[in-house]
């Protein structure tokens, strides 16, 4: 894995002293959030917390992890193991508080994605995988965020850069959503994409149609048999709630949380 990473990772700065070893660091925060250690306890042979620490949160600043994961993701379509399904549901709340200070970093949310749900204080990950359950696109908003509007965020997030020329492909061939997504909006942005949606109507829409007789219109198109696959979402979270870091949310920081779940999908993409 560290040998497809490698020559992805930030060369040496001109000026200044030389960076840590990048291998010894990510295993670091992978082993920090793998754990769901504190910083404090990091083991003496991964180096100072300190160094890790500031590493996931300058390279969350600077664009490096999706950087990197953008390039994993295009050498995975180099060798067509890319898959035309999408699917997307919103990930389970992750809960936690840390006792962190500071002030905010660029791009930090004021509520850092933090937010009062009936679960308590919690965090809800939204993510489209493809076909073989592996993360494409990750946005985090506050847990008492709805599900729709996270949608497009979603699908905007997916660009898949070629290896040669082309523009990166952000357009899979279908995609499959659960009832929260049935909306005409969802329906709608997808139909202009030209991507086929396979989401099923809740009851009461369904409800709501046969009241309306005609004016109701026809019930939108479900391939119930393609709606099968959807579990391969559910197989993604399941593989990053593998990493108790992330399942229980102990950062302050969204943009630290997000880079970790950013790390988990290149590591998670590096060992196909």
């Amino acid at each position: 894995m560290w040998d497809r990473i490698e020559p992805l990772m930030p060369a040496d700065p001109v000026r200044g002293r030389r960076w840590a070893d990048h291998h010894r660091t990510l295993e670091a925060i992978a082993w920090k959030y793998r754990t769901c250690s504190p910083w404090r306890d990091l083991p003496e042979e991964l180096g100072p917390f300190q160094t890790a620490h500031k590493r996931l949160i300058r390279w969350a600043v600077d664009g490096t992890w999706e950087r990197v994961l953008a390039a994993v993701l295009a050498a995975a379509d180099a060798d067509d193991e890319v898959f035309g399904r999408l699917h997307h549901l919103p990930g389970p709340p992750a809960f936690g508080r840390s006792q962190e200070k500071g002030a905010p970093y660029r791009s930090e949310p004021e509520d850092h994605a933090l937010g009062r749900s009936r679960g308590g204080l919690s965090t809800k990950v939204h993510l489209a995988s493809d076909s073989r359950a592996r993360p494409l696109s990750i946005q985090i908003t506050a847990g008492q965020a709805g599900d729709a509007p996270a949608f497009e965020a979603v699908m905007a997030g997916i660009r898949i850069p070629r290896s040669g020329l082309g523009r990166p492909r952000t357009r899979p061939v279908v995609v499959l959503a659960d009832r929260a997504y049935s909306s005409r909006a969802i329906r709608g942005h997808l139909r202009r994409r030209g991507i086929r949606a396979v989401i099923p109507q809740p009851a009461d829409q369904i409800g709501h149609r046969l009241r309306r007789g005609r004016a109701g219109g026809r019930p939108p198109g479900f391939d119930a048999e393609t709606y099968k696959e959807r579990n391969t979402v559910e197989r993604c979270i399941a593989r990053l709630k593998q990493w108790r870091g992330l399942a229980m949310r102990t950062d302050k920081l969204a943009i630290a949380y997000q880079a970790a779940l950013q790390l988990a999908a290149i590591l998670i993409w590096t060992r196909r």
